[in-house]
């Protein structure tokens, strides 16, 4: 059973924990990892380079046949092959000679140095070097850069380009990575309709439709929407299937601590409410409960009250599902101006960070433009009150909140 008096945000992050996360895993095709995170070691499978091999175009050479090399004292050798990118020489070297190679081919038998074609003057058909050149000058040694056995990447790394490099170099062609959660959003109200200018009266846009499925996305996972009416049986079977198909369930609007929360009655027939209501402002409705082993997040209808809840309660918890944890770290700035807290509540404030000075976005809560006006949260604790201007105030970056910052 759950109680509808508002509960502390400590207490509702601890109940939601409580919820156990199931990490899944699959196996992908390398070129579609980038952003995902790796479920498996990377263990070098093969040394890179896997030969040694000019780091430069010029030419192969015995580096001790241009110990005595000087302006005064030339060397002069002869050059008897010439290796591509690709290709290899069949040809040995032996004393007295050279061979021509491109970046990246591999050094021919014999040789153990590259003079660069800058450092070369050319004589019929032998090359002049008038400075020594150091004994494996130029030369990427067989596993300089990867050692086969050696792991490179670790399980949990989230992957960007230059990994992907790294582990396609070392082998594979595909990675197992942790599965991106499946989240279904049901939006619930009578009043919503697609994006329009001619509104019937009574009516609004669906805001929350390109709000949620934007902020689902920032957290990797891949939402599923629909739109539903205020209708307890209707939600019910919305609900039901939502919960067999995905991984989470976030609704909006039906949470009200009244009659007609219409999302939390749905949520109890189905399967268990935990949390309904918040000492948060905004969003005190917010409520978690479980439906068939699945998260639900209960999140207003209000689109700025619902984008608070989702990032308090609902954006970790996705992020873990995939193996991320991220820590999203408070940081003290000055109030620059008076900010206004409800005591008793953990009041999150949007605001405007500006140089070394925050200040509060002075609109209703459900004023859906605070959302682009501001760059930051303030956060109040429920025991903290009003805040004067020049005073200390703790705040989140809304770019903190990326994964990637």
């Amino acid at each position: 059973m759950y109680s509808s008096n508002l509960i502390p945000v400590e207490n509702a992050l601890k109940l939601i924990e409580s919820v156990k996360i199931t990490l899944k895993k699959e196996d992908i095709p390398l070129e579609e990892a980038n952003t995902r995170v790796l479920a498996e070691n990377i263990e070098v499978l093969i040394d890179v380079p896997p030969f040694d091999r000019s780091a430069m175009d010029g030419y192969a050479v015995i580096a001790e046949d241009t110990v005595m090399a000087s302006k005064s004292n030339p060397i002069y050798l002869e050059v008897i092959d010439e290796i591509g990118a690709g290709s290899v020489s069949n040809h040995t070297l032996s004393q007295g000679q050279a061979i021509k190679i491109a970046t990246g081919a591999p050094m021919p038998p014999g040789s153990n140095a590259v003079v660069m074609e800058e450092d070369i003057e050319h004589v019929d058909n032998k090359i002049k070097i008038t400075k020594n050149v150091a004994f494996n000058r130029d030369v990427a040694l067989k596993g300089e850069d990867l050692k086969k056995g050696e792991i490179i990447l670790k399980e949990g790394q989230i992957l960007d380009p230059n990994h992907l490099s790294v582990i396609a170099s070392s082998g594979y062609s595909r990675v197992k990575v942790f599965k991106k959660p499946e989240v279904g959003v049901i939006i619930t109200g009578n009043e919503l309709v697609d994006p329009t200018t001619n509104l019937e009266p009574g009516k609004i846009v669906n805001s929350n439709r390109f709000a949620l499925k934007g902020l689902v996305e920032d957290s990797f996972a891949v939402p599923h929407i629909k739109h539903c009416i205020d209708d307890l049986d209707t939600l019910v079977n919305e609900l039901h299937e939502y919960a067999q198909k995905y991984d989470v369930v976030i609704t909006t609007g039906g949470t009200a601590i009244s009659k007609g929360d219409v999302v939390v009655s749905a949520t109890s027939k189905l399967g268990e409410v935990l949390v309904h209501g918040v000492a948060i402002k905004p969003g005190k409705p917010a409520g978690f409960g479980v439906v068939n082993n699945k998260p639900v997040f209960m999140l207003s209808g209000y689109p700025v009250a619902a984008a608070v809840q989702f990032d308090i309660f609902a954006r970790n918890y996705i992020l873990k599902m995939q193996n991320i944890y991220k820590k999203f770290d408070l940081i003290e700035c000055t109030a620059g101006d008076d900010i206004r807290s409800s005591k008793g509540k953990c009041n999150i404030i949007r605001a405007k960070l500006e140089k070394d000075l925050v200040y509060p976005i002075k609109t209703k809560a459900g004023i859906n433009k605070s959302a682009v006006l501001s760059n930051c949260y303030i956060f109040i604790d429920e025991d903290t009150k009003d805040i004067k201007k020049g005073e200390k105030c703790n705040i989140l970056k809304y770019s903190s909140l990326k994964v990637f910052e």
